[in-house]
C-alpha cells in the first residue's frame, strides 16, 4: 500500500483529498483498521501553525512523494566509514551525528 511506503520513506508526502485540498508533511503514523473506512494516516504538515492532521484512508485521492528524505546516506555504515577515514587522514573525528537538515 502506498500509504506503509510513504510512512517508511521518512520524507515529506504531499496527499490529496478527495475534495481537492492537500497537505504536505511528514507522514508519521498510519492506521490500518479491519475496514478502509477506520483507517486513517496522522500528519506533521510543513505549515507548523496546522497542527498535526489526522486524515481518514476514504478522503485520500493522491499521495505524492514530495520531500527528499532527511536521513538519505546517513546510515550506520556511512557514519563508521566516514569516521574512519577522518581518523586516517590526521582530521578531528567525533562521535556527534551530522545534522539531518
Amino acid at each position: 500500500m502506498a500509504l506503509d511506503h510513504a510512512f517508511d520513506d521518512r520524507g515529506d508526502v504531499t496527499i490529496v483529498r478527495r475534495d481537492g485540498t492537500e497537505v504536505e508533511g511528514y507522514l508519521f503514523d498510519r492506521r490500518s483498521a479491519r475496514t478502509l473506512d477506520a483507517s486513517m494516516a496522522r500528519v506533521m504538515p510543513t505549515d507548523p501553525t496546522l497542527g498535526r492532521i489526522e486524515i481518514a484512508s476514504p478522503d485520500i485521492s493522491e499521495l505524492r512523494f514530495s520531500g527528499r528524505d532527511p536521513a538519505a546516506g546517513k546510515s550506520w555504515e556511512n557514519w563508521v566509514r566516514r569516521f574512519a577515514e577522518k581518523k586516517l587522514a590526521g582530521e578531528e573525528a567525533s562521535i556527534e551525528s551530522d545534522r539531518l537538515d
